[in-house]
């Protein structure tokens, strides 16, 4: 399997789900540069999906977009049955949100600060960011938060520590019950791998 995604956080995600649904055991990545090389690409990933499944991973960015009016720009065609499109609403962050309880076990914060239905978070990242400004352990704000006077949307250890949350504690199906958007990926690979 070929995984097409936009950064390590959702290359992160899109492993911690191929793993969860025993669809591949050793899936090799591409991208990782950005949603405009995927959306480059998105249209010669779907013609050679008959040689085996990829998993094209994206998210919104914002709520004016819609997931399938994205993929239609994207490929232009019908997909193939083993061209597995995805998107995350609104951004992967959401999705590692949507394991609320691990999350605030994470980030030391109350379980009722993370909403119930993470696709309605407008921006997760910053979302997510926020939430750390509020942790009580102050190597958590240091890694998430970015330094005073920055640029950067986040802290310099956000990426790193967002990984290892999710290779070692976010799950999946405790997170689908909080982002439709997530519930329709896991169904969705759950079915491509009783394909065989």
């Amino acid at each position: 399997m070929i995984l097409a995604v936009e950064d390590v956080l959702s290359e992160a995600i899109a492993r911690a789900l191929i793993l969860y649904t025993k669809i591949a055991e050793f899936p090799r990545s591409i991208g990782l540069t950005g949603a405009g090389y995927l959306k480059s690409k998105a249209e010669a990933l779907n013609r050679p999906a008959s040689a085996g499944p990829i998993f094209l991973l994206t998210d919104l960015d914002t709520d004016r977009a819609c997931p399938l009016d994205l993929i239609q720009k994207w490929v232009r065609g019908p997909l193939h049955p083993n061209f597995l499109f995805r998107v995350a609403v609104m951004e992967i962050e959401s999705w590692i949100l949507a394991d609320r309880e691990a999350c605030a076990a994470l980030l030391r914060v109350p379980l009722t600060r993370i909403p119930g239905d993470t696709d309605n978070i407008p921006n997760p990242k910053e979302f997510l960011v926020n939430l750390a400004r509020r942790s009580s352990v102050k190597r958590l704000r240091e890694e998430f938060v970015p330094r005073q006077g920055s640029t950067a949307a986040v802290g310099p250890g956000y990426n790193s520590r967002l990984q290892e949350f999710v290779r070692e504690q976010w799950n999946p199906e405790r997170a689908s019950a909080a982002s439709a958007s997530l519930r329709r990926t896991l169904a969705r690979l759950a079915a491509m791998s009783k394909q065989g």
